[in-house]
């Protein structure tokens, strides 16, 4: 008879676990090309020993220890000091940005205050700014580039509407070499873009082109310094350069908050301008939300060590902080953290039944595991393969706890959906399974309808958690254009970035097809056009993200749907620079990215 405790992590099914369920701590990772397959070996006879080729991805072990992530502690969590500080800087920035009269200073401020990543503080104050100034009336007023470009971008980001047509009385002065500032602002709102917003789409091919002729020029400039000190306009064009640099190589609006928080602090420290008060505001804001993060990733590391799969199914990509930066980067705000935790679980499940279905299972196997999570039965548990059944049971275990808790908190029970989304993931995964075994080559429309599967499996259990009541869960019921929309949109900026990121790598281990090669056997394309096309499919589904976010008949909270431009902000960073996420040396980016989100507190000094 099968035990379930909702409460726990644990099923226990007849009173037997997996002799293999935990190992000594001190075991190693082993990434072997060959395993025996135990389920197989029980069909055979005494005298035969069935041996089943299994592939490697060779994943290394996790580069964060789970005593050393146990024993991160930050100053700025013990001082009441500190907290009483924040109390009144905090007020200060409130009255701030409250008494400001003029409009576009406002705007500035807002826009620090974002990038600082404090902004969170003021939601409500930052909501009524931009609701002024939305019906503000600049007839008269001598046009701003920045001005108009700030303005547009903040108000489409808080989802609000405002036409492409504000941008109609530039035409004829955006040869003026001299407004620098303007063209950055322009191009970083041309990311606000719709399907729709053709010109909005050449204003930003325009700007971008002049942009890099001022990374150009300031180059060359470089060798001609004298050795005057620094004036401010010389800190304004060091500013600007490295604004300008950082623009290029990804737009604001495309960008983790909680990184580019940790980025621009440090550049705002090197303005001119700088006020004094905002910086130290933020520094230790930071530092004290990082404190709140780092409990979040010690209780993870715990859970996910307890699960055991990490060493018991070790040719999966041990990642608990990778995972968990994931889910940071959809969910930051230090109150969340219960969210945070449900999303680090989450992809931490999709990232193992990835290497399970990718890498390690037979086909025959994968279509039990399939069939099992389709039927959500712990008491089919014998009928699978040994390595399988702890996994399931973790699964199982977790996703009804998470519905347990939705249904105590809300009385709303969204197992149904949960379940519904975990069945469809697998099916996707076996469909690719399939397709390797079988060496076929799927079309790209064959590819991308088989991702559309996944779509659910992330952000469903936000929803469900943190959105869910008994007016909202129609729209699961339903499917609501918008929900799918939302939901199909961040799917695609997340596979077609990894594609971006892992697929040569995955290749050259004999994977099947990902979207590239598929886009160049469909058309005959070379990689580099193939590799073009599929960064303008991710350009499509960002301007579907950003239509949801200022769709007046959408039914969606607005949180959700930037927590699902979050998904896609994500999956941008962590395979910016290739596989951040399979293969995160010591000294890589996303490495150096989980220090600096984790691991070291900024200096005040």
């Amino acid at each position: 008879m099968a035990l379930l405790q909702l409460g726990s992590s644990l099923v226990c099914y007849n009173n037997v676990l997996p002799k293999t369920w935990r190992r000594p701590d001190t075991m190693k990772h082993r990434a072997l090309p060959r395993f025996i397959c135990s389920a197989a070996d029980k069909t055979a006879s005494p005298q035969q020993s069935v041996v089943v080729t299994r592939r490697s991805a060779n994943y290394p072990p996790s580069s964060w220890d789970h005593s050393y992530l146990l024993s991160l502690e930050n100053q700025y969590a013990k001082e009441g000091r500190v907290r009483e500080r924040v109390k009144v800087l905090k007020e200060e920035v409130r009255k701030m940005l409250v008494e400001t009269g003029n409009s576009n200073e406002q705007l500035e401020l807002i826009d620090t205050l974002q990038r600082l990543g404090i902004s969170y503080h003021f939601e409500h104050e930052i909501g009524d700014v931009l609701t002024k100034i939305r019906y503000m009336n600049d007839v008269g007023k001598k046009p701003d580039l920045h001005a108009t470009a700030l303005r547009f971008r903040l108000l489409r980001q808080h989802g609000f509407s405002i036409s492409q047509d504000v941008f109609d009385i530039f035409k004829t002065s955006l040869d003026d070499d001299d407004d620098l500032k303007g063209l950055l602002s322009l191009y970083e709102a041309s990311y606000l873009s719709t399907k729709s917003d053709n010109k909005l789409k050449e204003a930003r091919s325009y700007a971008k082109d002049r942009l890099r002729e001022f990374i150009e020029r300031s180059s060359n400039d470089d060798d001609d310094d004298d050795d005057d000190d620094d004036d401010d306009d010389d800190e304004t064009q060091s500013y600007m350069r490295k604004m300008v640099i950082h623009a290029l190589e990804m737009p604001y609006h495309w960008r983790v908050r909680r990184l580019e928080a940790h980025w621009y602090i440090n550049a705002y420290g090197t303005r001119h301008d700088v006020n004094p008060l905002l910086l130290e505001f933020a520094k230790l804001d930071f530092n004290m939300v990082q404190a709140v993060h780092q409990q979040d990733l010690k209780h993870l590391s715990s859970w996910w060590k307890d699960t055991g799969l990490a060493t018991q199914l070790d040719f999966i990509r041990d990642r608990i902080t990778e995972h968990f930066f994931w889910g940071l980067a959809l969910v930051d705000e230090p109150h969340l953290g219960y969210h945070r935790r449900i999303l680090t679980r989450v992809f931490t499940f999709m990232s193992t039944l990835d290497d399970i279905y990718d890498i390690y299972g037979t086909v025959d196997e994968l279509e039990i595991f399939t069939d099992a999570i389709h039927k959500w039965d712990v008491n089919r548990l014998e009928e699978l393969p040994e390595y399988m059944r702890s996994c399931f049971l973790v699964l199982y275990n977790n996703i009804n706890e998470i519905g347990f808790e939705v249904l105590k908190d809300k009385t709303v029970n969204v197992i149904p959906y949960l379940k519904d989304a975990w069945a469809g993931f697998v099916t996707c995964l076996l469909t690719e399974a399939k397709w390797h075994k079988n060496g076929e080559k799927p079309s790209l429309d064959q590819y991308m309808d088989n991702t559309m599967i996944l779509a659910s499996v992330v952000l469903q259990p936000l929803y469900c958690s943190r959105y869910s009541d008994k007016n909202s869960v129609p729209i699961l019921d339903a499917s609501s254009d918008n929900y799918l929309s939302v939901i199909r949109s961040s799917m695609v900026v997340l596979r077609l970035a990894n594609d971006l990121g892992t697929s040569s790598e995955e290749m050259a281990r004999g994977d099947t097809p990902k979207s590239i090669q598929c886009y160049m056997s469909d058309t005959g394309a070379e990689e580099g056009e193939a590799r073009e096309h599929i960064r303008g499919m991710i350009d499509d589904a960002w301007d579907e993200l950003n239509y949801e976010k200022t769709a007046r008949e959408t039914t969606l909270p607005q949180g959700f749907v930037e927590v699902a431009m979050n998904l896609a902000r994500a999956s941008q960073c962590v395979y910016q620079y290739g596989d951040g996420h399979g293969h995160p040396d010591d000294d890589s980016k996303m490495a150096d990215d989980i220090r600096s989100l984790f691991i070291n507190q900024l200096p005040l000094d």
